[in-house]
């Protein structure tokens, strides 16, 4: 059965726009596993706009389902996640400036940081997951480097005219089926929402979706428990 991890950056979003004490990403966390969620998503950046390290604290220490990290692959984040131990981390490519993730890891050309950041994941029992393109050439270096799963970037497909929306999930099916006769768990994230996550829910080789801002903004007006609730229904 499709798994459904909840992003909730976006609260934190919302409470360091005034730099504020609310809402509180743990409390978001709780309902949203309350709603029926399989997991809980956040990204902790370099820059902090969001995510703070009190919030991952208090996530691990509340969070009874899975806790998955979104990070990038740097030292410090490495360092982090040794001493956090979620119950999955997601590496994925950070810009500086960006307003979200623009795309998925460059494999190919950042293998050994890569695969010396999955080392350290795992010599902290920590399982690992790439964040990475619906790219077969990309797909056939990720095992490589350690990683036991991949979590394929749904954003092309989701930003795509209504002309293009077929082939972009022709994409991501071969990926997924690629990915998962390379022995990985697949994933897939980046852009769904209420009125496009069929299509790649359907895609039997994907065993989770990570979806955050389409639940969020739904939640400001239905309420995050209804929110979380009505997605579960689509992706199952």
């Amino acid at each position: 059965m499709m798994r459904l991890a909840v992003n909730i950056d976006h609260v934190a979003t919302v409470r360091q726009a005034r730099r504020a004490r609310e809402p509180e990403p743990v409390t978001a966390a709780a309902l949203a596993e309350l709603a029926g969620a399989d997991g809980i998503t956040v990204h902790l950046r370099g820059d902090r706009r969001h995510m703070q390290d009190r919030d991952l604290r208090m996530l691990r220490d509340v969070v009874s389902t899975r806790l998955n990290v979104e990070m990038a692959a740097t030292d410090e984040m490495m360092t982090i996640a040794s001493s956090l131990k979620p119950d999955q981390v997601t590496l994925v490519p950070e810009e500086p400036g960006e307003v979200t993730t623009t795309g998925g890891l460059d494999v190919s050309a950042n293998q050994t940081a890569i695969s010396a950041a999955v080392r350290r994941l795992q010599d902290a029992g920590i399982p690992a997951s790439l964040f990475i393109d619906a790219d077969p050439d990309q797909i056939s270096l990720a095992g490589p480097t350690g990683a036991t799963a991949i979590e394929i970037n749904t954003g092309p497909y989701a930003d795509a005219p209504a002309s293009r929306r077929a082939g972009e999930i022709v994409k991501i099916q071969q990926a997924a089926r690629q990915a998962r006769t390379d022995g990985l768990e697949v994933l897939g994230g980046h852009g769904l929402t209420y009125v496009n996550v069929g299509l790649v829910a359907a895609i039997p080789e994907i065993v989770e979706l990570n979806i955050g801002h389409s639940i969020i903004s739904r939640a400001v007006l239905v309420g995050l428990e209804r929110a979380v609730r009505e997605m579960i229904m689509l992706v199952r």
